[in-house]
């Protein structure tokens, strides 16, 4: 069967003991290795590689030794319990293999899970744990986590109670992150909540999201957006240590003052226009962004646009000899004492 992502995320937390094997594939190695940890965990359970029930072998290993996943998969444990056959970086050149071992499996074998990279629909890997009766292919996309996933990994990290902001906050943190990176941020907010019995909030989930190259951008906006001048020279010294493109920064600045434009001159007001903006902002950073729109004008801001297009144009033109990160930051200067006025 093919599984959807939705039935492969309900079949990775509650396994049926009556599919012989499960195909997991996908570009990105975190997400299929994070899927498949779960998966074998709820099959063979908490103590299962302790009592020798699950079993590892190499993809590579197999090619010169095909039997060795049918000897696995029927051979009986010591310890009573579900047992499992862990196969990583499997190849289409281990499709007979499989398929023997799909055609022959009965109830109290050994349940298969092989794991893959990227695979095109023609692949016969792919295509025989999609036809099997008694097994199911899952594909994973390189898509940020659904809330599905998202709420899964906070019942995984011990977190029950969520407020509807931080449960914003945390699906916009996902579109950022890696699988990887995102589980480990829940540990650290778990820790952060050992014996807290209050809700989780979008503070907590901001305070304990990790550091990155977007922040220091964020940050850098917030401080022309807020008139904060002498602020602005060390946080560009950073930008500029990590590597920033001055044509990114005029990007990124162009975004987050258009955002503050649509907020500013919503019908309604700064407090209406921030409740429609799609996607939503949550947190500190809504209030940080309702703050900034209610100090500016909506013609200041057209006047902020301009400069920053004014700008990228000369960045971009042929004849253009001073330095585009110079160009950038007196740009920016310009910007910070608008918000003066």
């Amino acid at each position: 069967m093919k599984f959807s992502p939705r039935d492969a995320n309900a079949f990775f937390a509650r396994p049926d003991a009556n599919v012989a094997g499960v195909l997991i594939y996908g570009e990105d190695t975190m997400r299929v290795a994070l899927k498949r940890q779960e998966l074998i965990a709820n099959i063979v359970g908490p103590e299962g590689e302790a009592e020798m029930r699950l079993t590892r072998i190499p993809g590579g290993d197999l090619r010169g030794d095909p039997a060795a996943l049918f000897d696995a998969v029927k051979s009986v444990g010591f310890f009573p319990g579900p047992r499992a056959v862990l196969v990583e970086e499997a190849t289409v050149g281990l499709t007979k293999a499989f398929g023997e071992v799909l055609k022959d499996w009965r109830p109290g074998d050994a349940q298969v899970v092989a794991t893959a990279g990227s695979l095109k629909k023609t692949s016969s890997l792919r295509k025989l744990f999609e036809a099997a009766p008694n097994a199911g292919a899952a594909a994973l996309f390189n898509d940020p986590m659904g809330r599905s996933e998202i709420e899964s990994e906070l019942k995984r990290a011990g977190i029950a109670d969520v407020s509807r902001d931080a449960m914003g906050a945390l699906e916009a943190l996902a579109r950022g992150l890696t699988p990887g990176d995102f589980r480990q941020t829940l540990e650290k907010v778990a820790l952060y909540k050992l014996d807290d019995p209050e809700p989780l909030s979008p503070e907590e989930v901001e305070i304990n999201a990790p550091a990155s190259i977007e922040a220091e951008m964020d940050e850098i906006f917030h401080v022309l957006a807020e008139g904060r001048t002498a602020d602005i020279a060390p946080v560009m010294a950073r930008l500029e240590a990590q590597g920033v493109a001055p044509v990114t920064l005029l990007i990124m600045g162009a975004r987050h003052f258009r955002t503050l434009f649509a907020i500013a001159s919503a019908h309604g007001g700064p407090a209406q226009g921030i409740q429609r903006l799609r996607p939503p902002i949550f947190g500190p950073r809504r209030d940080r962004m309702l703050r900034q729109a209610q100090s500016w004008t909506v013609s200041r801001l057209e006047d902020a646009l301009s400069l920053l297009m004014e700008t990228d144009l000369t960045l971009r033109s042929a004849g253009q000899k001073a330095p585009a990160l110079a160009l950038v930051e007196r740009a920016f200067v310009r910007l910070a004492y608008m918000a003066r006025r």
